[in-house]
């Protein structure tokens, strides 16, 4: 068995300049663990995968293409390969979302 907590793995480094931990990484799928401290916001970007989000605490804006919806923790939000999408956290909280990646990207996300 292999288990990580997010509170012990390492920070990666990112273009978006946000708290992200990777949990998992195969070829099947990747998963993150971003931190968003009130006030922060990923760059738009696609990815030429398909991308699950789920909240796990706070209340963060998903926007997927041209929709934007405040979620709260318990929910799961698709994005399809090549839609644009990002995160932003418009709150007073911090808020944590596990982002699955699905399967493993294997060229580079593209920031617009």
């Amino acid at each position: 068995m292999i288990s990580r907590n997010y509170k012990t793995e390492p920070l990666k480094e990112n273009p978006h300049k946000v708290e992200v931990r990777q949990m998992y990484n195969d070829a099947s799928a990747q998963i993150m663990h971003i931190t968003l401290k009130p006030g922060e916001t990923l760059k738009p970007h696609k990815t030429p995968v398909d991308v699950v989000f789920y909240v796990l605490e706070g209340t963060p804006t998903i926007h997927v293409g041209e929709e934007s919806q405040v979620f709260e923790k318990d929910n799961l939000i698709e994005s399809p390969a090549y839609i644009v999408h990002y995160l932003s956290n418009e709150s007073n909280a911090d808020a944590r979302i596990l982002v699955t990646k699905a399967p493993r990207p294997e060229n580079k996300t593209r920031l617009l």
